[in-house]
Order: C-alpha cells, then sequence, then structure tokens
C-alpha cells in the first residue's frame, strides 16, 4: 500500500476504533490469537524462504507474539481514568491516557513475527491505529502478517501495511515520519537505522521509541553452574544464527573456571548444526545473505590476525555459516567493539567480577547482559552496576517477557516496549480539572 493510502485509512479508522472501550479492543487483540495459530506453517515457510529462519526460531517467534497479546489485552484496567481530589479546594482532577492518533510501527526481518506483533499490539490497545513498515528482507512475511490479524477482525483500517523496496527505504521512512496524521513512531533495527529515524521524528517534534543493537555479555563467575552456563552461551549466542539483538556477543570468563567453561562450550558447539532450512532441518538456519556471512567472517580473520584462536566453525557455504568459537579477544580487535550479528562467540578470560564488569561496560551500546553465579547477592549487585537495560540472572540474554519492560541504553536507543510501560509509550497523558464554585483566584 502506497504511503498516503496506508496512512489515511488508519486516519480515517482512527475515530471509531479508539471510541470503542478499553475491553471491546482487548478482546478484538485475543482474537488475533487463534489466526497466528491456523498459521503457523505459513509464517513458517514464508519465513524460511526470504530469511533463513529455522522452524523453531518461527515457532519461538509466533508463541511470543501470542503471549504478547495475550498480556496487552490485559492492559485494559490500567487505561481506566485515574481521579485525584484535592482535600482543601475539592478540586477533582481526572488524569486521562487518551489515545495518539496514529501509530508508525517500523519492524525487522530478523524476527519478523514477534517484533511486528510488538510493533501493533501496544499502540491498538491503547486506541490508536497503527500503519506497519515492514521490511523490505520478508516483505512476503510481513503483509501475510497483516492479512491474517486484518481478517481476525480488526475494522478496516485499524492495522495498515507499507514495503517499499531497499532503494527506497529511507525516503519511505521521512515520508511516513512526516506524515501529519502519524503520532507517534516505534523503531527496531541497528543503531545506524535508528539514528536517521531519530533525526526524521525530532525534525517534526515527534515522541519516537528506539530500539536499536545491540553487544550483549554474558558473565561466567568461578562459582557458576558452568552446565547450566554454557547451555545459555549457546542459546544465547547461536538462536537465529546469532542475528538477535540480544544475541551473547561475548562471554566474559573469569580465569579459574575458564579452561573448564571453554571446554564444554567448545563441544557443546561442535554439536551446534546449520543448514538451509528450505532444503533441510537443523538447529540453524541460514544467514540473511551471503555478504553478511561474509562480514562476520571478517571479524574473525581481524580477530585471528591480532592473536585469539579459532576453537571451532566459521564453515561458509553461502549464506549458510556453522556457529564459530573464539577465545582471547582483546580491545585491539574489530570484534570488541563491533556488534557481531551472526553465530559467532567470543571468550575474554578476566581475573575477577570487577574486570568483567569494568569490560563489559566498555561497550557504546547497553541492551542486554547476563550473569552466572550462585550468589545471588552479589549477582544482584553486579547487576546493579551494568550499564545494560535488561539483566538476566542465571539466565540466557536472549530471554522477552511481555509483562516486563524492554529496552536499552547509551547507544541501544531510549524507551520501553513491554508492560505497562507501553501505555506510557502509546497515549496523551492529560490532566483535566474541575474546580468548585467560590475558589476562583481573583487579581
Amino acid at each position: 500500500m502506497a504511503v498516503d493510502a496506508a496512512v489515511n485509512a488508519a486516519a480515517s479508522a482512527f475515530p471509531v476504533w479508539s471510541r470503542r472501550s478499553a475491553a471491546d479492543r482487548a478482546q478484538a487483540l485475543r482474537n488475533l490469537i487463534p489466526a497466528l495459530n491456523t498459521h503457523r506453517h505459513d509464517f513458517s515457510a514464508l519465513a524460511a524462504e526470504e530469511v533463513g529462519a529455522s522452524r523453531s526460531w518461527t515457532e519461538f517467534n509466533i508463541d511470543l507474539a501470542i503471549s504478547m497479546l495475550a498480556h496487552v489485552a490485559g492492559l485494559a484496567p490500567a487505561l481506566d481514568d485515574h481521579v485525584v481530589v484535592d482535600p482543601q479546594s475539592g478540586k477533582h482532577s481526572i488524569m486521562r491516557r487518551q489515545p495518539a492518533g496514529v501509530v508508525l510501527g517500523m519492524v525487522p526481518w530478523n524476527a519478523p513475527i514477534t517484533l511486528a506483533v510488538r510493533a501493533i499490539a501496544g499502540p491498538l490497545m491503547c486506541g490508536n491505529t497503527v500503519v506497519m513498515k515492514g521490511s523490505d528482507r520478508c516483505p512476503k512475511t510481513h503483509q501475510h502478517l497483516v492479512d491474517v490479524l486484518n481478517t481476525a477482525g480488526l475494522p478496516e483500517g485499524v492495522l495498515t501495511c507499507v514495503v517499499s523496496p531497499p532503494e527506497n527505504a529511507h525516503d519511505v521512512m521521512a515520508q511516513l515520519i512526516a506524515h501529519p496524521c502519524i503520532r507517534r513512531i516505534n523503531f527496531t533495527g541497528s543503531t545506524r537505522v535508528g539514528r536517521e529515524v531519530a533525526m526524521e521524528a525530532a525534525r517534526h517534534l515527534k515522541p519516537a521509541l528506539l530500539e536499536l543493537s545491540g553487544k550483549a555479555p554474558l558473565i561466567v563467575l568461578e562459582d557458576a553452574d558452568l552446565d547450566a552456563a554454557v547451555e545459555a552461551a549457546c542459546f544465547g549466542a547461536f538462536f537465529n544464527q546469532g542475528q538477535i539483538c540480544m544475541s551473547t556477543d561475548w562471554i566474559i570468563v573469569v580465569k579459574a573456571v575458564a579452561d573448564a567453561f571453554v571446554a564444554k562450550l567448545e563441544a557443546r558447539t561442535r554439536q551446534i548444526v546449520a543448514a538451509d532450512p528450505v532444503h533441510e532441518v537443523a538447529h540453524l538456519g541460514r544467514m540473511i545473505s551471503a555478504e553478511a556471512a561474509q562480514r562476520v567472517n571478517g571479524l574473525i580473520e581481524d580477530a585471528v590476525s591480532k592473536g585469539a584462536r579459532l576453537l571451532v566453525g566459521g564453515q561458509i557455504d553461502g549464506c549458510v555459516m556453522q556457529p564459530a568459537l573464539l577465545d582471547g579477544i582483546a580491545a585491539n580487535m574489530r570484534i570488541y567493539r563491533e556488534e557481531t550479528f551472526g553465530p559467532l562467540a567470543s571468550i575474554m578470560r578476566v581475573h575477577d567480577a570487577d574486570e568483567a564488569v569494568s569490560i563489559a561496560n566498555d561497550s557504546d551500546f547497553g541492551l542486554n547482559a547476563a550473569v552466572f553465579t550462585h550468589d545471588l547477592d552479589h549477582a544482584q549487585a553486579i547487576a546493579d552496576r551494568l550499564e545494560y537495560g535488561v539483566v538476566q540472572i542465571n539466565g540466557p540474554t536472549v530471554h522477552d517477557d511481555p509483562s516486563m519492560p524492554f529496552g536499552g541504553m547509551k547507544q541501544s536507543g531510549f524507551g520501553r516496549f513491554g508492560g505497562a510501560q507501553s501505555i506510557h509509550e502509546f497515549t496523551e497523558l492529560r490532566w483535566i480539572a474541575t474546580h468548585q464554585s467560590g475558589h476562583t483566584p481573583t487579581l
């Protein structure tokens, strides 16, 4: 759908949708859940074709999207007015959450179902209508998702979709943000593009929620359950070929247990296989492109040339890259600074927890982190010092909970998806006061 047609349709649908009760909107969102379940096979086939997603990753996407819809539908009571009466003047104040208008949700290819549903569910529950800008990497998947949701009972125009060819992506983004009917923006993607979105949004004084790049550390302390830490590292580093903003980019392990941990991690990594999901069933799928695989290979070559050791993996066949493990990462290597976004885990050995925290915080990004230790008080103290929006204790960096606020610090963005925070992001908070007779101020 063209930009003006999509936005105008959403704007036309807004008056009726926004005036429906929160309970009615909640039921409309719950009605979308069976549709997602019914179309699992379609989504798996399209995601495998367009972005190389394994079936397990697409199923994970759909399950999380369903949880998001169920949680958001439960937020209806939080949209009720809050009333305050001044005990002295009798002034009656209402704090009211009012729908903002048309929300623009710009979604990426790497988690095509989860992140698309996240971009639209909160805004719809709050009474907004939504224009979803799908990814040019998976246009069929995103258009099919919107078609499925609309067929499940959303009124006409409440959810529309725009997908542009790659060469027009920036211009279409700018045109959408500039449209006078767009009142809120949410974007999930790279920090590079997110900066462009923020600049366009600022130009038009429109609030933008940005969830951007990450470089998640997983810290393993001397008293950690090493087997659990290994599983979390593999899940976090390799699921969806490491193409997740939450992916475990570097594993920071104290030297006292480093040899034992690395031996277990290397053995486990050797058991994980990647393949093209269109032709084979494997733990992992293929990367988004052959160029992306070569970019990750460049990080490996740079690290090895500067003293790191490639313990396992890294073989490339077109878009398929086998999971790789590097040991001996140092600050002079590209991989120390750059987001990996591929099936590559990097190990740094440190003396103690203080050094681990110092290294973890020496990053431009601050989305997700994880800490493994049996000492939960120590883990909480470390979490307080980590400059990351989300910290998992004894769990993988790849973890989401629709009821919790999700977002980053530093160059990983600002604003929060999830939980009641969605209401703040996608409504206008208004104060409406009724004054009592005899309390009007005079000059």
